[in-house]
């Protein structure tokens, strides 16, 4: 699932104040709400929400998948792994099927053919890009 390098998040308007400020003004430490991050489909049905980017490329998204969609092709993880957890509905690799609450490591070199047929919402994170 490779992807486009995001925007960095901004903190929203009606962000609450922190009961920690040192987090605040702690660098690196940053958050996103999915609702606020951009939108871009990839693919008819399948759309993609950048979260965070690191200096060193590893970042986070979100995937949210139509019913009846799927990755058109073969999605290779280079140059690293991807982690991925099932936040709803039933993700299938084109091998099994993974419902909410699952969580998967394929390995750097490996692949799949991501699709869904009840439609579902994927946490992704590349820890190398």
């Amino acid at each position: 699932m490779t992807t486009e390098q995001p925007q960095q998040p901004q903190r929203p308007q009606h962000a609450q104040q922190s009961s920690h400020p040192q987090l605040a003004e702690t660098p690196g430490y940053i958050w996103s709400a999915v609702a606020d991050a951009p939108s871009r489909e990839v693919f008819p049905g399948i759309r993609l929400r950048p979260l965070w980017r690191g200096d060193d490329g590893a970042n986070a998204q979100v995937l949210e998948m139509d019913p009846h969609s799927h990755w058109e092709g073969i999605d290779v993880h280079e140059p690293g792994p991807e982690e991925v957890f099932v936040v709803s509905g039933v993700f299938n690799d084109g091998h099994r099927d993974y419902p909410a609450g699952t969580f998967i490591h394929a390995p750097a070199g490996s692949s799949h053919v991501p699709r869904t047929t009840t439609g579902c919402t994927l946490f992704v994170f590349y820890p190398q890009g």
